[in-house]
């Protein structure tokens, strides 16, 4: 019997997991190291512009060395120790040598990745629309993780996604190229001008020039017509979750906070579903 991914569903189901997984795996690491590496490049620039002596070449710090650690007691974790979940799940969250506690977070962006390759696998079915989603969806999930760490989000991961979003597009893939040029246009400007409206009103800043990229990038991948609900999905977000955190004194209503990972959830959602959400609101207020 065939198990063809183009013939079950499921067959291709199932394999986007397991590498939805192993992909989470290296999410792992570019979220921690990435940010550590800019800085590291924002230094070495900064000491160039201001003429001063370079900082002493320190060992090699990329996403392929050094290998990865026991964060409490550096023990190197070996490749049995580093299979998505089942490490985690059979050495009960505890590091192999020391037995220190193993951040619950990994194992969870692991999950995080695998099942939302699954739920693009079961949407667009075998073909280049999942692929070119989920490799999207990669992007979004270690952007909103930087985000929440850092309030940054990585030139070097926005830029990319938004090229390539108007390069699929190039073919139609997600929808016509003037609907996803006119998406990143349209998707930059909105913010921009929120920005500055804001800024000329209170004199204070509300938002970082990463969230107008980041919205230019959904609108390239998208098209326009899935930037209003992004925006209103992602702002009801955002006040929900302020809300509860302002109510368990968690944080302050002055305190910044992070606009990236709801950008990138609405945007997902209104990527993948953004046509039935429209149409199931007009038909409810007896638009159609």
């Amino acid at each position: 019997m065939s198990l063809l991914p183009v013939e079950h569903p499921w067959a291709f189901v199932a394999l986007a997991v397991a590498l939805g997984l192993i992909v989470g795996s290296f999410l792992n690491v570019l979220v921690w190291r990435l940010p550590k590496m800019l800085a590291r490049e924002w230094r070495a620039q900064a000491h160039e512009v201001l003429g001063l002596p370079a900082e002493p070449a320190g060992t090699t710090y990329n996403l392929a060395y050094p290998n990865s650690c026991c964060p409490h007691c550096d023990h190197p974790i070996r490749p049995w120790e580093n299979i998505p979940l089942l490490s985690y799940l059979f050495l009960r969250g505890r590091c192999a040598h020391c037995r220190g506690a193993i951040s619950l977070r990994y194992p969870l962006t692991e999950l995080a990745s695998g099942i939302i390759c699954a739920v693009v696998a079961w949407h667009f079915g075998f073909g280049w629309q999942a692929a070119a989603v989920m490799v999207l969806s990669w992007g979004l999930l270690a952007m909103s993780l930087i985000d929440a760490d850092h309030q940054l989000l990585p030139d070097v991961l926005v830029l990319p996604l938004l090229w390539l979003g108007l390069i699929v597009n190039a073919f139609s893939l997600l929808t016509t190229l003037p609907d996803a040029l006119w998406g990143a246009v349209i998707g930059y400007m909105s913010l921009w001008t929120v920005f500055w409206l804001f800024k000329l009103i209170t004199g204070k800043e509300g938002m970082g020039y990463g969230d107008f990229k980041l919205l230019a990038l959904l609108g390239a991948w998208g098209g326009w017509q899935i930037l209003p609900l992004t925006l209103l999905i992602s702002s009801l977000m955002g006040v929900f979750v302020g809300l509860i955190l302002i109510r368990l004194r968690k944080t302050q209503a002055s305190t910044p906070m992070p606009f990236g990972p709801y950008l990138a959830i609405a945007g997902w959602i209104a990527l993948l579903w953004g046509g039935q959400i429209t149409d199931f609101y007009l038909q409810s207020v007896g638009f159609r």
